[in-house]
């Protein structure tokens, strides 16, 4: 099956009144989903967003759905502004230009 790469940009705006305890479970459940998305290549890359809590990944999955579901896997989704950008082999990179 043919993949798809997605530019995946992430804004995350936690609540003001999540509990320490909270917050620190849903981070570390965060970081263990991320880990388990990376280990299976479905997020190839991720880039912290200086002074924003806020990433942009590059990510693999078969379509646009298949993507969606790997996004709201995310404990943090609910909390999260997504922007999503399809990306095709451009030709320079394919020696065709």
């Amino acid at each position: 099956m043919e993949m798809t790469e997605f530019l995946v940009r992430i804004e995350i705006a936690l609540p003001a009144g999540l509990d320490d305890e909270e917050r620190e479970a849903l981070v570390a459940a965060e970081a263990r989903r991320g880990r388990e998305l990376t280990e299976a290549g479905q997020l190839r890359r991720i880039w912290r967003i200086p002074g924003r809590h806020a990433n942009v990944g590059l990510w693999e999955a078969a379509d646009a759905t298949a993507l969606h579901a790997l996004l709201a896997s995310l404990p943090m989704f609910v909390y999260m502004d997504i922007d999503v950008t399809a990306l095709a082999t451009h030709p320079l990179e394919g020696g065709e230009a």
